[in-house]
């Protein structure tokens, strides 16, 4: 049986241990934090129609620059030029939803992930199946993006089930729409933002999960920061942890996430 962390509901999801201490570092060291993002990763980070930069990284960046009490700045950035932006001094953080990984790493250092990407099962609100174990589903039909982490998963613990492979999360979604099969697994931020929108017609729900197995799921993403600026980063790092000891971060993840990925 896959393990699956008890999905958390009304509950915000936490990456912060309550129990560890975080030292304050000396803040005198940040002067100002120049962050970056890209804008076309809602709800993430996103361009309002005035053109400003909004969503959760954005509002996450302005939280703690106040919870600091220093000046900020946050600017837009091609997606493939937001690393190389800190290596040229163009920034001093990048906030973006990077995934840690063993490239990552290699290039810019990071905080403590602050989100992580599961993976979940949605169904049809009107589907009577409510046990998600792999002996329940049996061999029913699931969509799922081929060659993804996601069918990865269902491979290796649900090798039972007909995996039908579509090309695109959206083809899979559609086709749990229009029946053509039982669930779909995959990406569960993004199956929870088309669940809180629209195209959704509140027609599915999450059932199960989430599954964070980092073997398929990854580290979650974090702040990046240039190589070796360990000042900041221990500045960020403790900024998070208060915002998340303060309930700031439940705030933000419940204003753009009403249906939560966890």
């Amino acid at each position: 049986m896959p393990q699956a962390y008890g999905a958390l509901g009304s509950q915000a999801p936490s990456f912060w241990d309550p129990n560890r201490t975080v030292e304050k570092p000396d803040l005198s060291t940040v002067r100002q934090i120049r962050f970056l993002t890209e804008d076309d990763f809602p709800p993430f980070n996103f361009q309002l129609p005035d053109g400003q930069l909004a969503g959760f990284n954005v509002d996450l960046a302005r939280a703690i620059c106040a919870e600091l009490d220093v000046p900020c700045t946050i600017q837009r950035r091609n997606w493939d030029l937001l690393t190389s932006s800190l290596n040229d001094n163009s920034g001093d953080a990048v906030i973006a939803s990077i995934a840690i990984n063993t490239e990552t790493r290699q290039q810019v250092d990071f905080t403590s992930p602050y989100f992580l990407t599961p993976g979940r099962f949605v169904f049809r609100r009107d589907s009577t199946l409510k046990d998600i174990s792999p002996k329940a589903l049996g061999d029913r039909p699931v969509a799922v993006v081929g060659g993804s982490r996601y069918e990865a998963f269902l491979t290796a613990f649900y090798p039972k089930l007909v995996r039908v492979n579509f090309e695109t999360p959206a083809l899979t979604r559609n086709a749990l729409q229009t029946g053509r099969v039982q669930a779909v697994f995959g990406d569960a931020v993004t199956l929870s933002y088309w669940l809180n929108g629209q195209e959704a017609a509140n027609c599915c729900e999450f059932r199960g999960g989430p599954y964070t197995d980092p073997r398929f799921f990854g580290d979650g993403v974090g702040i990046a920061v240039k190589k070796g600026n360990g000042a900041l980063r221990r500045v960020l790092d403790y900024a998070l942890a208060r915002l998340a000891r303060r309930g700031v971060f439940s705030e933000l993840y419940f204003k753009y996430f009403p249906i939560g990925p966890f």
